[in-house]
């Protein structure tokens, strides 16, 4: 195959989910895996103009239709633009003579915001909490001579998948920030705690959450992307190797998680958008089973 042909490959790969169905019964212009890149010329490409009616209501945090309003004032892509950080992992992206972003990655079917508040990348982070599975006896379990992993997982209301449990980086927060926050709600339900018990969970949070390593940060092949809307992510795992740390930690669901977890990293995971791909990062890091 050729080289072009392997690059067209590998980017249908790593943007299919978003060229899937989308919530709220919105159906995307059909895209072929051979029409994905921008490279490709399409002039019957004809995506469907979709912004969510809740997204369109808007709020200080969301982004107005500019394209609507104001033409001529557009957000200042590309660069930090006031509290809010426009820039992506994906390098500078290129802005439509509508003055809208184009999607990096390729075509999704889909032109406007849909669900997501902001033009361009939105910022999100995720936590990948993992300990060593082991026995009664409290010994490491392994599969092919390999220590066996589990992670935090949360059951999103939206869909039903397990994911990680993650979240939106707000204008003005950092991504550590965003981190410990998301775990808190998500895992933890910190938003539903009394004043004491989430000062706890607070200081549990900080304490074990004090290291971390990087796994990934970059586009995530999420069903929520548009060709002006896309999300991008920082995912950090946070490794417990005796297994006290996060075993004094009690799970809760809360917030966007109808069930919280620990769950066995296999190979037959099944994982929401491309979360299976941070967690295999995090198998190679700890180099442990899968």
């Amino acid at each position: 195959m050729k080289a072009s042909g392997l690059l067209r490959m590998a980017i249908a790969q790593t943007h299919a989910k978003c060229r899937g169905d989308y919530s709220g019964g919105v159906t995307r212009f059909p895209v072929p895996d051979d029409k994905v890149s921008w490279s490709v010329n399409w002039p019957e490409y004809k995506p469907v103009d979709y912004t969510a009616p809740a997204v369109e209501r808007g709020s200080a945090r969301t982004d107005t239709d500019f394209r609507k309003i104001k033409p001529d004032v557009a957000p200042r892509f590309n660069e930090i633009d006031g509290k809010v950080d426009r820039r992506s992992y994906c390098g500078t992206y290129t802005i439509e003579t509508n003055g809208v972003p184009r999607n990096p990655v390729g075509r999704t079917g889909m032109v406007g915001r849909g669900l997501l508040r902001r033009w361009g990348p939105n910022h999100a982070a995720d936590p990948i909490v993992t300990r060593w599975k082991r026995d009664s006896s409290g010994t490491v379990m392994k599969m092919a001579d390999k220590p066996i992993l589990e992670f935090v997982a949360i059951k999103r209301r939206d869909c039903g998948e397990w994911a990680i449990p993650g979240g939106m980086v707000e204008p003005g927060d950092t991504v550590s920030g965003t981190l410990k926050k998301e775990f808190g709600e998500e895992a933890m339900n910190s938003l539903e705690a009394s004043p004491e018990q989430k000062k706890r969970i607070e200081e549990q949070i900080n304490q074990l959450f004090s290291q971390g390593q990087e796994v990934y940060a970059g586009y995530v092949d999420d069903p929520r992307n548009t060709d002006n809307a896309w999300i991008e992510t920082t995912a950090v795992n946070f490794h417990d190797e005796t297994g006290e740390a996060f075993g004094k930690v009690k799970l809760c669901a809360g917030d966007d998680a109808g069930a919280v977890a620990w769950k066995e990293l296999h190979f037959s995971l099944q994982l929401y958008a491309n979360h299976i791909n941070f967690i295999k990062k995090v198998i190679e890091l700890r180099n442990a089973a899968f």
